[in-house]
């Protein structure tokens, strides 16, 4: 245990130790690993907190891998984070993997599940640019009928444009052949999640004008690339685009062999549980991502009727969960409840009282599969507390979505919530 007793001691000497969050309190001061936070008269900040069933260890599993991590890095660390349109967004999620990666020096990992957002005609999260050239289609999960394939990205963009490409970049977009200098977004090796109308229609990846040929898989499904040197941008092209052939991608999986931590996002504007069933290579692809820790947020949308029944709902659940533990039986489980909304009706807005009664169930839920729960329901106020939000700034008018503060607020409280019950494991772990 004395590897655990140095990280304590490392995370206590940052100033480690909690401000608890309470109306009139003051934020928490910056030198702390907590983030800091501003006080929110409407909101419930001292119940910022992951709640766990009685003598659960669901988060047991992922806080020794991150002790390992932290103290010799000798493995990567996986978090997937599933959800709609607040995922898609990209801004919570980065948040999180920003807050983690200060916890120890150099552990940024690689981009990890990224997907051509605008050749689906659709907004790309926050960390990382794509963009595309010649004739695309697409299909997204939320469509009652998809036309193609989906999997675990919940959508697909399709060609037959000899001339088509598509390209991979970060914000700051750079190269590194000689590898001298670091960046949160290095990758040596590519995973191309897709499949050709013909067994002639193959990807290759053009690295700065030199082509890269890739190894399918035996259903030539996957296509694995390894590539000269770490970069941070790529172009994808196809050969054998001709007669009417054509080449559907399903995403990306940029790695390379440098331990640290990844954060995959996984997120489809509108998706709901139903959705993401109708993804058929979505496990089959998970076991890519070789997840450690799963945070679900789905469930919005299908609480978003006026018939939301929560049995159906948690029924859905267990299915979709299940494929999650069959991908990777040791990944821990956490829940984000669903946000305070309203509904349109008409010209003004209404609450939508299934808030409360989707709290409940992803409560049951959780006590079932013995994992976490952030209540962000009630951490946010409950009932009714969307237009607090909004009016502070933090909420769009809409009063379903949060505004990039508030998603980089989110951020910050989950990752508060998650380092006072990783210090909870440390402090167990240096008493033994």
């Amino acid at each position: 245990m004395a590897r655990i007793k140095l990280i304590l001691i490392a995370l206590l000497a940052m100033s480690f130790g909690q401000a608890r969050l309470s109306a009139g309190s003051p934020v928490v001061h910056g030198d702390s690993l907590y983030r800091a936070v501003p006080d929110l008269s409407f909101a419930r900040l001292d119940r910022n907190t992951i709640v766990l069933p009685a003598d659960s260890t669901a988060l047991e599993p992922f806080f020794l891998k991150l002790d390992t991590l932290l103290s010799a890095g000798g493995r990567s660390l996986n978090i997937v984070h599933v959800g709609g349109s607040h995922v898609q967004a990209g801004v919570l999620t980065s948040r999180l993997r920003e807050n983690i990666s200060t916890m120890g020096t150099d552990i940024a990992g690689s981009p990890g599940l990224v997907f051509p957002f605008t050749a689906a005609k659709t907004n790309t999260p926050v960390t990382y640019r794509s963009r595309y050239g010649g004739e695309w289609s697409n299909a997204k999960c939320t469509q009652r009928a998809p036309d193609t394939r989906l999997g675990m990205t919940g959508m697909s963009v399709t060609t037959s444009d000899p001339d088509a490409y598509l390209r991979l970049l970060s914000r700051d977009r750079r190269t590194c052949p000689d590898s001298s200098f670091d960046s949160d977004y290095l990758f040596d090796r590519v995973c191309l999640f897709g499949h050709g109308s013909d067994s002639l229609c193959a990807p290759v990846l053009d690295l700065d004008g030199k082509m890269v040929m890739g190894l399918p898989d035996g259903s030539r499904s996957v296509w694995s690339f390894i590539l000269p040197y770490r970069t941070d941008s790529v172009d994808v092209k196809f050969r054998g685009l001709r007669d009417g052939h054509s080449f559907t991608v399903e995403g990306l999986l940029l790695e390379t062999d440098k331990p640290g931590l990844s954060v995959h996002a996984i997120g489809v504007n509108g998706a709901s549980l139903v959705s993401y069933s109708r993804c058929d290579a979505f496990e089959h692809q998970l076991q890519y991502l070789n997840a450690d820790l799963v945070i679900f947020g789905v469930g919005i949308n299908d609480a978003s009727g006026s018939r939301f029944d929560p049995e159906v709902f948690k029924t859905r659940y267990d299915s979709f969960i299940s494929a999650f533990r069959r991908a990777n039986p040791d990944c821990a489980l956490l829940f984000i409840t669903n946000n305070d909304s309203y509904r349109r009706v008409r010209r003004s807005y209404v609450n939508n009282p299934n808030g409360a009664v989707a709290e409940k169930a992803f409560l049951e839920i959780a006590d079932k599969w013995g994992a976490g729960v952030w209540n962000l329901f009630d951490i946010m106020g409950g009932l009714k507390s969307m237009a607090a939000w909004e009016k502070a700034g933090l909420a769009k008018r809409d009063k379903i979505h949060f505004t990039n503060e508030g998603y980089e607020l989110l951020g910050d409280l989950l990752f508060n919530a998650i380092m006072e019950k990783y210090e909870e494991h440390l402090r167990r772990c240096s008493s033994l």
